[in-house]
């Protein structure tokens, strides 16, 4: 995903998870390409607005009440013709987390009010058999005044 056209940044607030991320990627050939910032989600201000925000899991693990300023933040740190893309997990009626159930309606709910539409719903078909059954792949969020050609800062949360 990093390289020249497309500097990504990766964003934890665990200091061990950060300090992993490094060690484990110091050494690539496109590392000048990314970094790996130790912040809080919802308190961090980029330097300026990402073209991508991928979401690996961080949606069920906030409290299910945190869900809409989770989106609001998603939008304020977004270009206009931005996407979000998210991998939905888990898929269950378990109680209780984290991490928390997540739904389509659960991302929709917080979504769709701030003019993100769903472009693609699937299963994962790379999922371990483990979690075949409670994992989508990544579900991809756009605003609704996309366009084409988009490149630049991407977010990795």
């Amino acid at each position: 995903m990093a390289c020249s056209e497309r500097y990504v940044v990766g964003l934890d607030v665990s200091h061990t998870a950060i300090e992993k991320a490094i060690e484990l990627s110091s050494s690539l050939p496109n590392s000048s390409y990314f970094t790996f910032l130790k912040s809080d989600f919802f308190t961090w201000h980029p330097p300026e607005l990402f073209d991508l925000i991928f979401d690996y899991t961080f949606f069920c693990a906030i409290e299910p009440g945190m869900r809409s300023r989770w989106a609001c933040k998603v939008q304020e740190m977004l270009k206009p013709d931005g996407e979000l893309i998210t991998l939905m997990y888990p898929i269950s009626d378990h109680v209780g987390g984290p991490p928390y159930k997540v739904s389509v309606s659960d991302y929709e709910e917080v979504l769709h009010p701030l003019s993100f539409k769903a472009v693609t719903i699937a299963d994962n078909e790379l999922a371990i058999e483990a979690r075949k059954m409670s994992i989508r792949a990544p579900l991809p969020f756009i605003l609704d005044n996309i366009c084409e050609g988009s490149s630049g800062f991407s977010l990795v949360e």
